[in-house]
């Protein structure tokens, strides 16, 4: 299902339902839709509110963590959004824990799925390669542990963005930031209930490394889902649904 974008501002997003507030966050080669099944999960009891991060076109001195959490800020400031939950996948659930440390009165609760924030192993710490299909196709499949959920969508999605010189520029700006930016002596001050939601078979963020957020947070659920790699909610979105509702209801 395609949902309305709807625009304000700098601000190109996904707004359904109504009731408490679920902000998602994607990841670096993310998009909207990578969240559509849990906004048909949640937004008869949720409002499920989805920014489209600026990853591509951001000024490039501030492609880094900082530059999107500043992002979030503005975006949260002018909806006007608190006591929410946050969501965020990959690259966006670093960019939650960021969010998080600097508001912490804002967040009611966090839930982080295949996260970057400790370690990981992905193709945007060097140059893609430009032009190269197979490459490519190689490289989104290995985020699934099906690899043909990654779409022939999906993968065109990523190539032409590869192609584009300046898009990669920032990808690499971000992925370094990233890897410079670890967060373990920070995220032990987090005390907002987490849920960490990960693929057993994740290849990008091991399973060490949920196992590592859920030693160094304080108060944290830790679910896996078996034949599941980097992104729970797009590969095995029902048991992911079913997680997360049980831990709305019960925290």
């Amino acid at each position: 299902m395609a949902f309305a974008i709807k625009e304000e501002g700098e601000f190109q997003y996904i707004d359904e339902g109504q009731g408490e507030t679920l902000l998602l966050l994607h990841g670096l080669f993310g998009a909207l839709s990578n969240w559509d099944e849990v906004i048909n999960g949640f937004k008869d009891e949720y409002r499920v509110i989805i920014p489209l991060m600026p990853i591509y076109d951001m000024p490039l001195r501030k492609a880094g963590i900082k530059g999107l959490t500043e992002f979030v800020e503005r975006f949260v400031s002018l909806k006007g959004l608190s006591d929410f939950t946050l969501i965020g996948n990959s690259l966006g659930g670093h960019i939650s824990l960021s969010y998080i440390l600097k508001h912490p009165e804002q967040v009611k609760r966090l839930v982080l799925t295949g996260s970057s924030g400790l370690y990981e192993n992905s193709m945007g710490s060097s140059f893609p390669k430009r032009g190269n299909y197979e490459f490519i196709r190689e490289k989104v499949g290995y985020t699934f542990y099906d690899p043909a959920v990654a779409t022939e969508e999906l993968v065109d999605h990523v190539f032409a963005t590869t192609k584009s010189n300046a898009k990669c520029l920032r990808i690499i700006s971000i992925a370094k930031s990233a890897q410079r930016n670890n967060m373990a002596d920070d995220i032990v001050n987090i005390k907002a209930p987490t849920l960490l939601v990960w693929g057993l078979n994740d290849t990008i963020t091991p399973p060490f490394v949920a196992h590592e957020f859920n030693r160094l947070i304080p108060k944290t659920e830790l679910t896996f889902i078996d034949k599941c790699c980097h992104a729970p909610m797009m590969e095995r979105p029902q048991k992911f649904n079913e997680i997360l509702k049980r831990f709305l209801k019960n925290n």
